[in-house]
C-alpha cells in the first residue's frame, strides 16, 4: 500500500549531511512495511535485522565498533554492505541494549551509509540507562493511514489528485462517492492490516476482529512495561469513548472512576501519550501566537490515534457507521473530531488546542497555529450548521485579532469571507495546503 511518508524517506536518502535515522511511531502503523518496501525498491541490497528476541542482534551491540558491526552483518546475511548502494535497517531496536547509542557511531564513523532504525514510541521513551544519540540521527514519525492513503489503496487515486487539487467544482460533482468513502474510513480507520483487510475483502467483521487484536497488543503493552499502574493507564483508556460522546468533550476524571483525582492519572494520561495511543489536547485561553504562551494544561480533551480503533473500543457496528443511521447519529461528534485531528497531525506533525468559556457553553473545537496564522476550527458532522460559537468568537470577542475561521462539515466549500467551510473528506487535502501556503 502506497504511504505518504515515502516521499519523505526519499528525502532522507539524498540529503546532504544525512544521519541515521530514527522512525517513529505506535505499533502497528506500518513502520516496518513501509521501511522494507524502502529498502527494497531504492537500494541493491538490503540488511533487515529484527532485534525482538534475537540473539544474533543482542550479540552485534556488545560494543561500539561499526566496523566488526559490518563485518559481522555482512557475515551473517552473506551480503556485502557498501555505502551508498546498501541500506541497513535494524528493526524493534528498543529491544537491545544500546542499540540506539550505537547509531552515534554509524553517524561519526560512516556516515554515508544508510542506516534506519524502527521502534515504537514507548520503547525508545522508556529506555533507562543508555544514551539517547542527540545530535546524531535524523527522526521521522508515522501515524496511522490517513483519509487519501485510505483511498489510494482502495484504488481511488484519481480522487486523490482531485482533492488534493482543491478544486471544489470537481470535487462537488463527487460528493456522495466521498462521503461514502468517508464512512467506511470511520469504521476501518488507518490501522494499515484493518486497511488492508477492508479493500481486499470488505468484511467488515474482519476488520473488527483485526482492531480487537490490536487493541488486545495495546493492552499487553501497558502490562509489560508498567506493572504498578497498569489498571490505573486501562481505566483511563477505556473511559476515552464515553469522554468524547459527551457534548463538552473535557477530560473528566470522575468519569474514569468516582472520586478520582487528577493526581492519581496523571502518570497514566502521560504514558499513553508517551507510547503514541492517545493525543492530548490542550485549552488556549486566546487566539495569540504562540499559543503555547496561553495554554492552560489543567483542562484538555483526550482523543484516540484512530478513529477505526475508537469505533471498534465504542463497540460502534458496522451497519450504523457504514449507512448512516439514527442509532450512530448521537456518536457522530466524536468520530467526526477524532477524524478531522487524525489528519492534521499527520499533516502537521502537530497538535491544536482547543478554546472554551468557564460558566458558558461557548466553545471552539480547535485551534491551530499555521504558516504565521490562528485558525479557530469547528467541526460538523452533518450539512446542518449553526456557527453562533464560531461567530461571536471571531466577530465580537476577538475582532481586534482579525482571524479568518475554519468550518469543516458536510457542507460543501464556500467562502464567506470570515469564514472558510470545508467538506470533511477534504480536510487533509485543505491541510496540506495550510501548511504550504506563504
Amino acid at each position: 500500500m502506497k504511504r505518504l511518508i515515502y516521499s519523505d524517506l526519499l528525502t532522507w536518502k539524498n540529503r546532504d549531511g544525512r544521519k541515521p535515522l530514527i522512525l517513529l511511531g505506535a505499533r502497528q502503523v506500518g513502520k516496518t512495511y513501509i521501511l522494507k518496501e524502502f529498502g527494497s525498491n531504492e537500494f541493491k541490497n538490503m540488511i533487515y535485522v529484527n532485534c525482538h528476541k534475537n540473539k544474533f542482534a543482542e550479540s552485534l551491540f556488545r560494543d561500539f565498533s561499526v566496523s566488526r558491526i559490518i563485518i559481522e552483518l555482512e557475515r551473517y546475511y552473506e551480503t556485502k554492505i557498501v555505502a551508498g548502494e546498501c541500506i541497513v535497517i535494524f528493526d524493534e531496536i528498543q529491544e537491545v541494549r544500546d542499540g540506539l547509542a550505537a547509531l552515534k557511531y554509524f553517524c561519526e564513523e560512516m556516515p554515508l551509509l544508510h542506516v534506519a532504525v524502527a521502534g515504537s514510541l514507548l520503547g525508545i521513551s522508556l529506555k533507562e540507562n543508555e544514551s539517547y544519540p542527540v545530535g546524531k540521527v535524523n527522526t521521522m514519525r508515522m501515524y496511522p493511514m490517513t483519509f487519501t492513503e485510505f483511498l489510494m489503496a482502495s484504488g481511488r487515486i484519481q480522487l486523490v489528485d482531485m482533492l488534493n487539487s482543491l478544486e471544489w467544482d470537481s470535487i462537488n460533482l463527487f460528493a456522495d462517492v466521498l462521503i461514502n468513502y468517508l464512512r467506511q474510513y470511520y469504521f476501518v480507520g488507518g490501522m494499515p492490516e484493518a486497511v488492508r483487510s477492508y479493500t481486499t475483502n470488505g468484511d467488515t467483521a474482519l476488520v473488527r476482529e483485526i482492531q480487537k487484536e490490536i487493541l488486545d497488543a495495546y493492552m499487553r503493552d501497558i502490562s509489560k512495561h508498567t506493572k504498578h499502574k497498569a489498571e490505573r493507564i486501562r481505566q483511563l483508556w477505556n473511559s476515552i469513548p464515553a469522554q468524547l460522546a459527551r457534548e463538552n468533550k473535557k477530560f473528566i476524571f470522575g468519569a474514569v472512576k468516582k472520586s478520582a483525582r487528577a493526581a492519581d492519572y496523571e502518570d497514566a494520561i502521560q504514558w499513553l501519550v508517551d507510547a503514541g495511543l492517545v493525543y492530548k489536547i490542550e485549552r488556549a485561553s486566546a487566539p495569540v501566537m504562540p499559543l503555547k504562551f496561553y495554554c492552560d494544561y489543567a483542562a484538555f480533551k483526550l482523543f484516540s490515534i484512530d478513529c477505526g480503533l475508537l469505533a471498534a473500543m465504542s463497540e460502534a457496528s458496522s451497519k450504523d457507521m457504514l449507512l448512516g443511521t439514527h442509532a450512530f447519529v448521537e456518536f457522530k461528534g466524536a468520530f467526526t473530531e477524532s477524524y478531522v485531528l487524525q489528519q492534521f497531525k499527520a499533516v502537521t506533525d502537530g497538535l491544536p488546542y482547543y478554546f472554551s468559556k468557564d460558566n458558558s457553553t461557548m466553545e471552539v473545537d480547535f485551534m491551530c497555529q499555521l504558516q504565521n496564522r490562528i485558525i479557530p476550527i469547528e467541526v460538523k458532522a452533518e450539512v446542518n450548521v449553526k456557527s453562533k460559537s464560531l461567530n461571536n468568537f471571531v466577530n465580537k470577542d476577538f475582532a481586534n485579532e482579525h482571524l479568518k475561521a475554519l468550518r469543516i462539515s458536510m457542507k460543501p466549500f464556500i467562502d464567506q469571507g470570515w469564514m472558510e467551510n470545508i467538506p470533511l473528506y477534504a480536510a487533509e487535502s485543505y491541510f496540506r495546503h495550510l501548511k504550504t501556503e506563504t
